[in-house]
């Protein structure tokens, strides 16, 4: 152990406290990366000491919510402390008259939605997990079925407080939703994977619950008749909120679901029309995969996107390769947006995999190993290639906030 890091310890404790810091045991692992320390943050404060004795040693650090996304992404270079900020917790304000909601980062989005609702309006991010938190949603990205109508995460954020490498505390953004000065640095930190900062708050616009949901759901044979299903759903006038997609098995049937919302009554006489149009079925509830990771808990996951006028031949690629490789693959997602999910099971050999997911590479724009055991990320960049130009201009982002390259190493595009 080198002098810094026989102190790192010590410098840590002294930010936070001794009941703050402990070493990290089994279960602390990042995508497979044990690292030294945990430190536990409550405030921006103290997330700022932490980060700031972290700066002063070289210390590598990781910021981590409830964990329920920690195994996506690529693997960090190094790991010498697990930053916990779920103690990092509650609405800090909820300005109904505004629709906006302001939340600590370590808020599980359960948690936010359950409060808006009593004012009649809701934080439209449908989470698959529901232990997530809100920095953990920013952080990666993850939006539901409701990204269809409402927009994603980026189109939701309106304010962010993050905590840079150094201990700086910025903020971005504002507390009302006609906030446009200046470049909207929320959109940067959305999705980076905590490689550019901690975020510590967030500031959300929000939507007024409906009285009444209705899903309309349409089974089909194969990816064309399902794709022109789809493009009928994204021309109709009803205004679906979302439009989402179901297969479970590769040479299966398709399921199309779409979702509306409003007021009482109105809402089922669209859904009767929409359903006649199409020609489905009108459901008081959603279906039971609704919003939910065709993936297993320890299976490999993937993210696809194309446009959604590709969907039909990105769907016939997917089915043809899974049956030669003889891979099971489940798709599901928003169909609407050509957004896609698959799931693998863990026991797929990475060899098999890799070739799968090179093809899908292929066929979409993009094609995302979100999670995956250790071997599969051996064999496969979760990344993918990227342009030079992109490459490049991401470098010089990372740069530019973290100098040292110590937040979060390795687990963004490129080894970022």
């Amino acid at each position: 152990m080198t002098e810094t890091s026989a102190s790192a310890p010590t410098a840590l404790t002294s930010a936070v406290g001794d009941d703050r810091i402990r070493r990290a045991a089994a279960g602390d692992e990042i995508a497979g990366v044990l690292p030294s320390w945990v430190a536990s943050a409550s405030s921006t404060e103290e997330v700022s000491a932490i980060l700031r004795a972290a700066d002063e040693h070289g210390l590598s650090v990781v910021p981590k919510g409830s964990g329920s996304k920690l195994d996506w992404g690529a693997a960090p270079r190094s790991a010498d402390v697990l930053l916990d900020v779920s103690q990092l917790r509650g609405v800090v304000e909820h300005a109904a008259g505004d629709l906006v909601v302001t939340a600590k980062a370590g808020t599980p989005l359960a948690e936010v939605q359950a409060a808006v609702s009593e004012a009649g309006q809701q934080l439209p991010i449908d989470q698959p997990l529901p232990s997530a938190t809100l920095g953990g949603v920013v952080a990666t990205a993850t939006s539901g079925p409701g990204r269809h109508f409402f927009g994603g995460v980026r189109d939701l954020l309106i304010g962010i407080t993050v905590v840079r490498a150094d201990g700086t505390v910025t903020t971005a953004g504002g507390k009302v939703v006609k906030n446009v000065a200046g470049y909207d640095l929320g959109k940067l930190y959305t999705g980076s994977y905590g490689t550019l900062g901690v975020i510590t708050e967030v500031v959300f616009r929000l939507h007024p619950l409906a009285d009444e949901h209705r899903w309309i759901r349409s089974v089909l044979d194969g990816p064309q008749e399902a794709a022109e299903t789809v493009a009928a759903l994204r021309r109709c006038q009803e205004m679906p909120t979302a439009i989402e997609l179901d297969r479970s098995e590769v040479d299966g049937p398709i399921t199309v679901c779409a979702q509306l919302e409003g007021r009482p009554a109105a809402t089922h006489e669209r859904a009767v029309r929409l359903a006649g149009e199409i020609g489905g079925e009108v459901l008081e509830r959603a279906p039971e995969w609704w919003g939910r990771f065709p993936a297993e808990p320890d299976g490999n996951a993937l993210r696809l996107g194309v446009e959604p006028a590709a969907l039909a031949e990105l769907l016939t690629f997917a089915e043809h390769a899974a049956q030669d490789s003889g891979v099971p693959l489940t798709l599901r997602g928003a169909a609407g947006l050509g957004v896609l999910h698959a799931g693998i099971p863990s026991s797929c050999e990475p060899k098999l995999l890799g070739s799968l997911v090179e093809g899908l590479r292929q066929q979409a724009e993009y094609a995302v190993l979100l999670r995956g055991n250790p071997a599969a990320r051996e064999a496969i960049d979760p990344w993918g290639p990227q342009p030079i130009g992109v490459q490049t201009l991401l470098r010089r982002v990372k740069d530019q906030f973290d100098p040292g390259h110590r937040l979060a190493p390795g687990r963004f595009v490129g080894g970022i």
